[in-house]
């Protein structure tokens, strides 16, 4: 990670993470946007799911309410722990473990899609990273990232990673994301979605 990404930063934030609506995905609009965006771009269900840096489980969860099978690993126990209950009160079987993005434990070429929002940004070594992550798919796996740069002055820009995953794969194609119902209110930065097939 970068310098000043820690656990306890991110623990930190645990309590008030899901507040933000593209974190919680509590409203119902903003929740069907991000998931007709993944139903988009994954493989039907079911498939095997890692979500890398997956802070309080929103995606994965949603992903497994659609059937697939998820793994999410993040290395802030507290997020873990709430990705963990909200697994459990929207009656699905996601599996959370605390660990690093960077380098996963998981095991090695057995992942249709390799999923991660808002965390190659905040990695230290991105080409590396995306090495690692690679790695965890399967033959005709798929890389799936969303990302942004964003008003803040924090974040990766869309050449940027493309540069990242086009040194270990053929193909990145990029989607901006302006839709503000994806975040539920309107943006003027740079987010966008990355997908890589091959």
């Amino acid at each position: 990670m970068s310098s000043g990404q820690t656990p306890a930063l991110w623990d930190a934030q645990a309590d008030t993470f899901d507040d933000e609506a593209d974190h919680g995905l509590q409203d119902p609009a903003t929740r069907d946007a991000w998931r007709q965006l993944l139903d988009g771009v994954l493989p039907e269900a079911p498939s095997r799911v890692a979500d890398l840096g997956c802070g309080t489980g929103s995606l994965a969860v949603l992903l497994a309410e659609n059937g697939h099978q998820v793994d999410g690993i993040d290395f802030a126990p507290e997020m873990v722990n709430r990705a963990r209950a909200k697994a459990a009160e929207h009656g699905v079987a996601a599996s959370f473990e605390i660990g690093d993005a960077s380098a996963p434990t998981l095991p090695r070429r057995t992942y249709d899609v390799v999923l991660s929002r808002h965390v190659l940004w905040a990695m230290k070594d991105p080409v590396e990273t995306v090495a690692r992550w690679c790695d965890l798919l399967s033959p005709g796996g798929i890389l799936v990232l969303v990302e942004g740069f964003w008003s803040t002055g924090a974040g990766l820009h869309a050449s940027e990673a493309s540069q990242a995953v086009r040194v270990h794969r053929m193909q990145a194609k990029v989607t901006p994301l302006t839709d503000p119902v994806l975040w539920g209110k309107e943006t003027t930065d740079e987010r966008y979605l990355l997908v890589s097939t091959r």
